[in-house]
């Protein structure tokens, strides 16, 4: 026999955060799981911004934690900075945001990942894909490494982030290296266009890292954490996050900075055609900015640590591909950073992904059976977006193996139902973010409720604790509880309370009125009505929480959960998989070519793929009826 070999129930390719959350799910959930890394010490890297969450990417990361998954967990134990996001807006849009000290991050998450039962971990590239026939289907059966090694599997979670075929580029150098000069994966991307896989090519950058030793931090804006800290996981218990916090700093580019980048943009690889590669808008380079939004006079640098036991900064908002030059002139030209010294250059980097439209809702790729895919392979961006899919990718692999019913998250649910649906449905032309405008049902999908949503789910699939699971039913059953109180609770119009109310610029009562019509107001609060309710439970924070955004914002919810059991309707008519669409008569062109692409599910994800107008919902919604009509009539309940 030549070649090592060996079994496993599933493995999973790469050990970036959606690999760590596959790895975890599986292996959790009792299969034998073998995790492939191109370099041990790269597992969980931030290889970009040293931070986890943010603007609808905390709403991720707390779904996540919901599930059962670990980055919340891991980010409560190792950072440096907390902060809410949108706090002057309404609790729709709050974000956690932290700052990570990115090798003690990735050393923690290493360290769950060495003491799980059932999960080995394994340095070596795989370079080759095994599809064999499998009850008349394409289905994995085994991967290879580069050194000739088999490793026999019935299911594979493939998460390769940026390493696949990657080409770091800044000015003229272009090294074929994955991100921070580690190797490339350079030969599963043959492997996988041999098994029917189709690819195409992406890019994102990373901005310079500078020496903090060589900054001068009183020319800028200091940048502090919340006091209190909320925690990101719900196991976490707020009084072991509070601590002293490092600062983050602020200051902004200028018209020097400006003129730099302008008068060397014919060295830009961005603009000379060397990076082919289709770069996020949302996240555009400094020299990219300066092209687009030639009217604006400044932009806002966030200089934020990168750890606790090194000087490095990264410079966020400054991304570019700039010569080593141009970069260090940049960089000097800003206010604080005159003296500065570049730690490591900015670069963007080029990879190979998978090309919309051969996803199900599984995250498994329609092509090939128990073979899934998670992270930035599948056209994503983003930390947070990466271990979402993660989670629910190995959770499906799992059930698959076994046979069991998988997951699959609406629209409604969350907002990783959102992430996946969106990557599923949708054409992609650059890397895919998450922001809270892509999710209809926002104000029902809050990050401080996502246990209430998500947990009877992970506890349902294996992955959330009797205990946890307990935890939240006792919380929901008090927040029950007091909202019916607060409707039968009487608050009299006493002196006390008609000058408490005169003082927040509310009008006098001039009978008694339940409390929870007080709480409706938008100038009170349940926290301020405390000395008014002498009956009120001592409740704990996140309950009160809970109990106000219910009451205070009940008509918006109760809206929004009648537009949820519309789109509900549609989510039900399911399309069958082998649907033949050239028999649908009256379909659009276009249409029946995406729907062939895309193969909706249901009726409600065929209404979201572009170039599917409601007109051809209506006709398919016909012929289906029609066709399950012809069927019944024929003796067969199936549709």
């Amino acid at each position: 026999m030549r070649g090592w070999e060996e079994t496993y129930d599933a493995a999973v390719i790469g050990a970036g955060h959606a690999g760590c959350e596959a790895a975890l799910a599986l292996a959790r959930l009792g299969l034998s799981t073998i995790l492939f890394t191109v370099s041990v010490d790269s597992i969980a890297m931030m290889p970009c911004n040293p931070n986890i969450g943010g603007s609808s990417k905390g709403h991720l990361v707390r779904e996540l934690d919901a599930l059962g998954g670990e980055m919340g967990k891991n980010i409560d134990k190792t950072f440096l900075q907390s902060k809410m996001l949108n706090r002057s807006k309404g609790p729709a849009v709050h974000s956690l945001r932290a700052q990570a000290d990115k090798q003690a991050y990735s050393a923690s998450m290493r360290k769950t990942l060495e003491n799980t039962d059932n999960l080995v971990i394994r340095q070596a590239e795989v370079s080759e894909v095994v599809v064999e026939e499998v009850g008349g289907k394409p289905h994995i059966t085994a991967v290879r490494t580069v050194s000739g090694a088999t490793f026999h599997v019935k299911g594979c979670v493939l998460a390769s982030g940026t390493y696949l075929a990657a080409r770091c580029i800044f000015g003229d150098v272009s090294m074929p290296t994955g991100p921070n000069g580690l190797m490339a994966a350079t030969h599963l991307s043959d492997s996988l266009r041999e098994a029917g896989v189709r690819l195409q090519r992406f890019k994102t950058g990373t901005p310079a890292r500078i020496d903090g030793r060589t900054v001068d931090f009183s020319k800028m804006e200091i940048q502090e954490g919340d006091v209190p800290v909320t925690p990101f996981s719900f196991s976490t218990d707020p009084e072991d996050v509070q601590k002293d916090q490092v600062p983050c700093w602020l200051t902004w580019t200028n018209e020097e900075t400006h003129r730099i980048l302008r008068e060397n943009l014919d060295r830009s690889p961005l603009f000379s055609g060397v990076i082919e590669g289709v770069g996020p808008r949302y996240c555009p380079s400094i020299e990219d900015k300066v092209v687009r939004f030639p009217d604006k006079e400044r932009h806002q640098i966030f200089v934020e640590p990168e750890g606790l036991y090194t000087h490095e900064l990264y410079l966020s908002g400054l991304s570019s591909s700039m010569p080593d030059d141009v970069q260090q002139r940049v960089v000097r030209s800003i206010a604080g950073l005159e003296n500065a010294r570049i730690v490591r250059n900015a670069y963007a980097i080029e990879y190979d992904c998978l090309a919309p439209g051969q996803l199900k809702s599984t995250l498994e790729l329609r092509a090939i059976g128990g073979f899934y895919c998670a992270g930035q392979f599948n056209g994503s961006s983003g930390y947070e977006e990466a271990a979402a899919q993660g989670i629910v990718a190995g959770i499906n692999c799992a059930k698959h193996i076994e046979g069991k019913a998988e997951l699959v998250l609406s629209r409604s649910s969350s907002y990783i139902g959102v992430l996946i649906d969106d990557l599923v449905t949708k054409e992609h032309t650059e890397p895919y973010r998450m922001m809270t405008s892509r999710a209809e049902y926002r104000l029902l999908l809050r990050q401080d409720n996502a246990d209430l949503r998500l947990r009877e789910v992970g506890y349902a699939m294996g992955l959330v604790s009797e205990e946890e699971i307990a935890k939240t039913r006792e919380k929901k059953k008090l927040i029950d509880a007091e909202e019916e109180r607060l409707k039968t609770a009487v608050a009299a119009p006493s002196e006390e309370m008609q000058a408490y109310l005169r003082a927040q610029g509310s009008h006098e009562l001039k009978s008694g009125v339940f409390l929870d019509e007080l709480i409706r107001r938008p100038e009170l609060s349940y926290e301020g009505l405390a000395p008014f309710d002498p009956d009120r439970p001592l409740l704990p924070a996140d309950v009160c929480e809970q109990v106000e955004i219910q009451i205070k914002y009940g008509g918006y919810i109760k809206r929004q959960m009648e537009q949820v059991e519309r789109m509900n309707r549609l989510e039900g008519k399911q399309i069958p998989e082998d649907l033949d669409y050239t028999l649908v008569p009256s379909l659009r062109r276009e249409a029946r070519e995406k729907l062939i692409r895309f193969r909706p599910a249901n009726i409600g994800q065929a209404g979201r793929i572009s170039g599917v107008s409601p007109a051809d919902v209506s006709v398919l919604l016909v012929w289906l009826e029609q066709h399950y009509r012809q069927t019944v009539a024929e003796g067969n309940d199936e549709p």
